[in-house]
């Protein structure tokens, strides 16, 4: 498995991250001891050859034009987990997004970890966020991925009440480690 760093710098390399994990990419097998521990979707099955590069919204927009500029002129789709207060801050980025094509998700309306909530908190947290994406793209988000990764059996469950499915990636640029920039990118195989 490769990683990749994404700075702002180096926007224009997200494109040559998806081509290489798409050309290396090996589906990953999870495995657990507890056989009653639920998942999220990791990796879908395809015959295509294909993969799903999304980005985690959270703080600040100042690269939102250039990126959905990079995005389209390779012709790359991708869907964008938006935290609820980023809608309320930047709601004119969260419409150009979802205009240009891209799938804007949920990740929370206040960045918690979600573990740590009793379940109508996480309820609350996704509802909240979906009226507010909802409210500037017309559209009502239908995947959440929970911020940190943090999920247990309670947030699947959660979701699975407000007819929305959990997602995580398979494949993690780990640029959140090295930067701070607005978005964290991931990618999930289709494999």
């Amino acid at each position: 498995m490769k990683y990749f760093v994404i700075t702002k710098k180096q926007l224009m390399m997200v494109l040559s991250c998806v081509i290489a994990v798409a050309i290396t990419a090996v589906g990953s097998v999870i495995t657990f001891a507890d056989n009653n521990r639920k998942l999220p979707i990791y990796c879908v099955q395809t015959d295509k050859k294909q993969i799903a590069i999304s980005f985690d919204a959270a703080w600040g927009n100042d690269d939102t034009e250039q990126l959905i500029d990079i995005l389209a002129e390779y012709d790359v789709p991708a869907t964008f987990f938006v935290v609820g207060a980023w809608v309320d801050k930047y709601p004119e980025s969260v419409k150009q997004l979802s205009d240009a094509g891209h799938q804007v998700q949920n990740h929370s309306n206040t960045h918690p970890y979600m573990t740590s909530l009793s379940t109508e908190q996480m309820i609350d947290e996704l509802e909240s966020c979906n009226k507010k994406i909802e409210s500037v793209t017309g559209k009502c988000p239908t995947l959440f991925r929970p911020p940190y990764g943090d999920y247990d059996n309670a947030v699947i469950n959660a979701c699975e009440s407000v007819n929305m499915y959990t997602i995580q990636w398979d494949v993690d640029t780990i640029d959140i480690k090295v930067m701070t920039n607005e978005y964290h990118c991931a990618i999930m195989s289709i494999v």
